[in-house]
């Protein structure tokens, strides 16, 4: 991970409040990246899967009209932060319009007394087992983080042409590292047991590196990135 920030997407879009050719593509990828958080946060706020997928591309396609990244300070930049509040200001004013429409628009309604002596489902108790949409899209937004961090490994060892060390050693980096005894991926890559320990322990180093430098590309000053980073290990807790 370099130590200048200057040329990370999101601080290249806040700097330039997403004005020029360049702010546009970064913003751009920044989406891309952020499409399944955004996905899970409307599915945990009541919509449907078609529906969330039909949402979040109305709403990154209004983020990409340019104006919204306006609202951007490039002085407390996590994109992550920034994303979140603008997706629930779409959330609510989409669920207003819905409303609006189920009421009938501008037309005047009767005002239905309700007796209270009566048995009324009215007020429910809330499920502190349902997951809140905050905390999926903090969930999917780690996991994500992740997922593509692990992408950028696989392609820079395949490129190199270490792809097979890559395929054994790779469940080590995932939930699945008690799935094979390290003695069967030595014999497998034809290595010595301590010299498999020892690459794990590397591959393991690189994939944080790796995770790190993906959440550089969404913050605005280094500093952040520890922050982000323990943000995403309390997600995956969650």
């Amino acid at each position: 991970m370099t130590s200048s920030f200057h040329d990370t997407r999101w601080t290249l879009v806040s700097r330039s409040r997403g004005s020029d050719t360049q702010a546009k593509a970064a913003l751009s990828e920044l989406c891309e990246a952020y499409y399944a958080p955004v996905v899970a946060f409307l599915r945990r706020d009541g919509r449907e899967e078609d529906a969330a997928r039909e949402l979040s591309h109305d709403f990154f396609a209004k983020l990409l009209a340019g104006d919204a990244i306006n609202g951007a300070d490039p002085l407390r930049g996590r994109f992550r932060s920034y994303l979140l509040a603008a997706l629930k200001r779409f959330a609510a004013d989409q669920r207003d319009r819905d409303h609006a429409v189920k009421r009938g628009g501008g037309q005047i309604h009767a005002v239905i007394e309700q007796d209270d002596s009566a048995t009324s489902a009215g007020l429910q108790i809330a499920d502190d087992s349902v997951e809140a949409p905050d905390t999926a899209f903090d969930r999917q937004w780690a996991l994500t983080v992740l997922a593509r961090a692990l992408s950028t490994m696989e392609a820079e060892m395949r490129d190199s042409g270490k792809g097979l060390q890559f395929d054994t050693l790779k469940p080590w980096l995932t939930a699945d590292g008690d799935a094979t005894p390290q003695n069967e991926a030595a014999a497998k890559l034809g290595l010595s047991d301590d010299t498999v320990k020892v690459a794990i322990h590397r591959l393991r180093k690189r994939f944080r590196d790796a995770v790190k430098a993906e959440i550089a590309q969404t913050v605005s000053d280094s500093g952040n990135v520890r922050e982000e980073l323990d943000a995403l290990m309390a997600a995956l807790r969650k």
